[in-house]
């Protein structure tokens, strides 16, 4: 018998201020046109004041509760993949926990930035291969809002906030492909490359939150290189190939990686799910806020093979490969 973390709901949220590329157009050098062609966002969601990372968290796994008919005391754990948690500590994911009204999970957060939620649900697979767990609500959040440098056209008009939680539980499998359930996960992070995006403030550094700092041709290009080839090897340890693939569901950084990434692994744009227009990059949430999205529009369904990309500050980045 193969045990495998079969998906049983997922959910998201977004927060009700929507933001139009229009509205940076008094307050930087820059235009709709510009952030389209080079981005391919249109508008982006922002958190209200006083609205936290942990709430978006929690309106976004009690959707995915829902979708699977559960309660939160069929959770017995919970990971949260965050950059921007409410607090220094306690994690997002035990405030997750309380909000929920669970008291028999346990919860903790996972940091890697936009690569966060492939490591979160990499690692509750690990949890549910090894016995620990049996069920796993993974959740991407962020309030990337909070630590823009708002005079910085070329990385304030790239963020949004939003929430995305995916529920895997412990079913059997053949152990084959043809199972259902998470086939392959692909890992890796590499320090040496922290000055490409990162966040100029920190409790030991300065005190303070900071602001996020990007280069972004130098994150571009490691970004489609990396992507493809760690979306390959995923899909080489679970025995299959690019053509296998029903869809990619890829981080939401911009349109132009998506698209290059996409090209270099020879999978169609039709195959490929795309929310980066209405989103934004909501950082570890991009992920689950697109299967729950393209699940919404009818395109992910029951039996579809899904590869999952993302890479994020550390460099950190990794795929996970699923079928739905």
């Amino acid at each position: 018998m193969t045990i495998r973390a079969v998906v049983r709901g997922v959910g998201h949220y977004l927060p009700a201020r929507v933001v139009e590329n229009a509205e940076f157009e008094g307050k930087l050098d820059t235009t709709d046109e510009w952030i389209r062609s080079r981005t391919g966002i249109e508008r982006r969601h922002f958190a209200a004041e006083g609205e936290t990372t942990s709430q978006l968290a929690i309106k976004a796994a009690e959707a995915a509760l829902a979708d699977a008919g559960l309660s939160a005391a069929d959770i017995d754990a919970i990971v949260v993949a965050t950059s921007t948690p409410d607090f220094t500590f306690p994690s997002v994911a035990t405030m997750v926990q309380a909000g929920l009204g669970n008291t028999n999970a346990f919860a903790f957060d996972v940091q890697a930035v936009c690569a966060g939620f492939v490591f979160a649900l990499a690692n509750a697979n690990g949890m549910i291969l090894s016995g620990q767990a049996k069920r796993v609500l993974v959740i991407g959040a962020e309030t990337f809002s909070r630590i823009m440098d708002w005079a910085d056209r070329g990385t304030c008009v790239l963020f949004g906030d939003g929430a995305g939680a995916l529920i895997v539980e412990a079913a059997e499998g053949t152990g084959t492909a043809a199972d259902r359930g998470i086939l392959a996960s692909d890992l890796h992070s590499d320090g040496r490359y922290r000055e490409l995006l990162y966040v100029d403030g920190g409790v030991s550094t300065n005190g303070r939150s900071g602001h996020l700092r990007m280069q972004g041709n130098a994150v571009f290009k490691h970004a489609v290189q990396k992507l493809a080839e760690t979306a390959h090897t995923a899909l080489e340890k679970a025995g299959l190939t690019p053509d296998d693939v029903s869809w990619i569901v890829p981080h939401q950084a911009n349109l132009r990686i998506i698209t290059a990434t996409a090209e270099r692994m020879q999978v169609p744009m039709e195959r490929v799910v795309v929310t980066v227009a209405d989103h934004g990059n909501t950082s570890a949430a991009s992920i689950p806020l697109a299967l729950s999205t393209a699940r919404a529009r009818g395109q992910i369904k029951a039996g579809d093979l899904i590869v999952t990309e993302a890479i994020g500050g550390g460099l950190a980045w990794g795929s996970v490969v699923l079928r739905w």
